[in-house]
């Protein structure tokens, strides 16, 4: 094949890097055709957990919301939670699925510290929703994405490592334990694998779990917060040579928790393996962590070899059989995919084809639809939330949704500007004092004394003032070069600390000169 085209991960500011070498992307895929498989864990939002009635509530005191039935004390027995049942069906048919008309959990063994009873409760051959689809966005159009299976378990507890620097296991002095989590109902989604995506691959894997996100907060059932971990995706990603069919050896990098990290993480997978494989060696088959700091995978464990959590029916639950009417019943509560929900909303917002595509790549569109729902026009929301919001939330590294100001805040500063107590260079202010936590829009304008300056006998002595001092300007004006006016205008905005209405000042200036 030639020479490769490699080099190290490179620095960024210093951080942690690796020592992988990289190929070119556009060199991986003129040689490979990349293949990825996606596993994302959904977390419910029922009240109670899977097995037993202990709260869900996230951020507790630690193992505060525990009972013997998710600790795995002697005795205890586990109860199915229904309400989960249900959400499990309603997501298996918003993604296609067949349900099953009988089904079994399966106990999962294993030996970890965050399982307490050394097994888990899942379901293995049986699952309850099966063999689905679903049509993802692209920049290239719709893609299919096939479904493999989604099937119900129970959450494990959470290992907090103490004493290193990365807050990972490695380097640590030892590790807590918070089982608060333990038992909390999750639903697993798994893909078949994802072939033809070419190098849009890391693309699709982030529209498609984009699509997931969307569709599991349409139907309610969970609040799909990745920072939290209620919605997690493990990414695996298998390089094969053009032309091949033969499946080539597979990462999966685990617990990945924004759109932009898988997105990212599958990217840089690509690279690593491309180097490896164009290089002669060989990938190994193991879990791989992403630094979200470096931007870069690390090795976890070998999957090397096959292993054998010897599943078996979990003796102490009955099957799932759902009846067939109450799964027709749900189906009507499914809402409209996604993407036929944006068109909608495009069609009726008046957005061009590019402008919902951004909105939708900047993450922004539920901010959108909040914003107007709060009262704001849609132009106006999306020229504040892709200008103002989206510049100072690239420069501080972060989402749209962690900025500290709400959709509601957004409404009332255009709303501040529609009454005209503002401009919108004023407007530019009261965001920056907002965002800075100096408190509510309209009592910042208040507070600071922002609003436009009405004032006519202030106005007027600010256009004289400003005619004075530029009398080629004033001269021009009265010739009927009216399109002189702007630097007249920009000089009583000068004046007035942009604190007046540019409407009026074009009003005053042409009438004094008329």
């Amino acid at each position: 094949m030639g020479s490769a085209s490699v080099d190290p991960a490179s620095d960024k500011g210093g951080r942690t890097m690796s020592d992988d070498e990289l190929m070119d992307y556009d060199e991986v895929m003129d040689r490979f055709d990349p293949v990825i498989g996606l596993e994302v864990h959904v977390e419910l939002n029922t009240a109670s957990k899977m097995f037993c009635s202990c709260s869900t509530g996230f951020g507790g005191e630690p193992n505060s919301q525990t009972c013997p039935v998710c600790l795995g004390l002697p005795g205890s027995l586990p109860v199915v939670n229904g309400k989960a049942v249900e959400s499990a069906i309603r997501i298996g048919l918003a993604l296609n699925c067949s349900i099953a008309t009988w089904c079994r959990f399966a106990r999962k063994n294993y030996f970890y510290p965050d399982m307490t009873k050394n097994f888990q409760i899942s379901q293995y051959d049986e699952p309850l929703c099966f063999d689905g689809q679903v049509e993802v966005e692209t920049d290239d159009g719709m893609f299919t994405v096939p479904i493999e299976r989604a099937h119900m378990e129970e959450d494990a507890g959470k290992s907090l490592h103490v004493g290193g620097a990365t807050g990972r296991i490695q380097g640590a002095d030892h590790s807590l334990m918070d089982y608060n989590r333990a038992g909390v109902p999750l639903i697993e989604i798994v893909t078949r694998p994802v072939i033809g995506a070419g190098s849009k691959a890391p693309q699709v894997a982030r529209a498609y779990v984009t699509f997931l996100r969307d569709m599991v907060c349409a139907l309610g059932v969970s609040d799909v917060r990745m920072e939290q971990g209620s919605l997690r995706c493990d990414a695996n990603i298998s390089l094969m040579p053009k032309g091949s069919t033969v499946l080539g050896t597979r990462t999966e990098t685990k617990n990945v928790n924004s759109l932009r990290s898988v997105e990212k993480a599958l990217t840089y997978e690509i690279r690593r393996q491309g180097a490896i494989l164009a290089a002669g060696g060989r990938i190994k088959q193991e879990t791989r962590h992403w630094h979200e700091d470096g931007e870069y995978t690390s090795a976890g464990r070998s999957k090397e070899q096959a292993e054998d959590y010897r599943y078996f029916p979990e003796p102490d639950l009955v099957p799932v059989a759902p009846a067939p009417a109450w799964v027709e019943d749900l189906r009507a509560t499914i809402p409209q995919p996604p993407a036929v929900v944006r068109a909608a909303l495009r069609q009726k917002w008046g957005f061009s084809a590019a402008e919902m595509r951004d909105v939708v790549a900047a993450e922004a569109l539920d901010l959108l639809i909040a914003t107007v729902e709060a009262g704001a026009s849609p132009q106006a929301a999306r020229k504040w939330w892709m200008t103002e919001l989206l510049r100072r939330a690239n420069a501080a590294d972060t989402s749209l949704d962690q900025l500290p100001i709400t959709a509601s805040q957004v409404a009332e500063i255009q709303a501040l500007v529609d009454e005209s107590v503002i401009n919108d260079k004023v407007a530019r202010h009261v965001f920056e004092a907002v965002l800075a936590g100096q408190g509510e829009p309209r009592a910042i304008v208040e507070q600071q004394g922002l609003a436009v300056v009405m004032d006519v006998d202030a106005l007027q002595a600010a256009v004289d003032q400003a005619i004075a001092a530029d009398p080629d300007a004033a001269a021009k004006i009265r010739d009927g070069k009216v399109q002189a006016v702007g630097a007249l205008i920009g000089a009583v905005m000068r004046l007035m600390k942009g604190q007046a209405d540019a409407a009026t000042v074009r009003r005053l200036i042409l009438d004094t000169l008329g």
